[in-house]
């Protein structure tokens, strides 16, 4: 499968990297009392029979720092717009007054404000298992080239020391997205 430890790094790096990217778009997700289109822009809505993103269905704003405003393309799908964040359990109510849908976001308690975090660091925990797992992976995989003569053991020590360098970069970088979330989230 692979010809050098190279190829596993590549490999390593790349899926690490979507790792991250992932955390990013889930700690984006979380509410910190701030309007922000990334609140809802990732919800999925039925409409015409169809699972499709809100962000690609209506133009999202936030004209204030505690409201958001959606204005669908079309008029006749707020009512499976509306219904769809009430669905998405995200903490917010639209209001839907036949031409846009105005989401105020309420002021967050000191008890959400723990919890959110609490889910920030859970997010954070399950990134760097995932970044462990694709250390596990690339390890056996410069392992599995050693034992096919396909590289020497300097190579395999060169390789799996690589991987570990990796593997701690990136969970620094998991470290402080979720630091950044969680002084975002407990910010008055």
């Amino acid at each position: 499968m692979y010809e050098s430890t190279d190829d596993v790094l590549l490999e390593a790096d790349d899926k690490m990297e979507k790792a991250i990217a992932h955390l990013q778009q889930g700690l984006s997700g979380l509410r910190t009392g701030k309007a922000s289109p990334s609140l809802v822009d990732h919800i999925n809505v039925d409409c015409y029979g169809a699972q499709t993103r809100l962000n690609q269905m209506a133009l999202i704003s936030t004209p204030e720092p505690r409201l958001i405003v959606i204005k669908a393309y079309d008029p006749s799908s707020l009512p499976a717009i509306e219904k769809a964040i009430l669905a998405a359990n995200v903490g917010i109510t639209p209001l839907n007054d036949g031409r846009v849908i105005r989401v105020p976001i309420p002021e967050l308690s000191e008890e959400r404000r723990k919890e959110l975090s609490k889910v920030a660091n859970r997010m954070g925990e399950e990134s760097r298992v995932a970044l462990r797992a694709i250390r596990r992976d690339a390890n056996d995989a410069i392992k599995a080239l050693e034992k096919a003569a396909t590289i020497s053991q300097d190579d395999r020590d060169r390789g799996l020391e690589e991987v570990q360098k990796y593997t701690d970069s990136y969970a620094k970088k998991v470290d402080d997205l979720v630091a950044a979330k969680e002084k975002d989230i407990m910010a008055v």
